[in-house]
């Protein structure tokens, strides 16, 4: 009888062991998924900055372009009326740059308004 209790013992202390085993698994397992967890975190953290600063260039870039285009024309053909300068700070990045180009050859707000509408066409064709 004693060799049966002993043995009951021995079980429930096995048990134990093995339960202590698996809740330290189970802590284990969740410092590596939090590990991961907060790799992928700091991660998207980075991408986050890095499109920001992209971002922040890109709009650095376009608000540069467009004041010299803005003083550009200003020069070549008088006060650009409010309706043209709401277009053209629609445009984007690209055709500001296609539009300091083009500006050297403008005699008159005529050549803006037809500019402004060849590109108003190109952009409804791509549509």
């Amino acid at each position: 009888m004693s060799y049966k209790l002993s043995r009951n013992n021995n079980l429930g202390l096995s048990l134990q062991v093995q339960e202590s085993q698996i809740a330290r698994f189970e802590l284990e397992e969740q410092e590596v998924v939090m590990q991961i967890v907060t790799s992928w975190m700091e991660e998207g953290l980075q991408r986050g900055r890095l499109e920001g600063r992209l971002e922040g260039r890109l709009e650095g870039r376009l608000e540069g372009e467009l004041a010299v285009i803005m003083r550009l024309l200003t020069r070549r053909i008088g006060t650009v009326e409010p309706e043209l300068d709401d277009r053209i700070r629609q445009l984007s990045l690209t055709q500001l740059e296609d539009l300091a180009e083009a500006l050297l050859d403008f005699s008159d707000k005529d050549d803006l308004v037809v500019w402004l509408q060849c590109v108003s066409d190109e952009s409804a064709q791509g549509e």
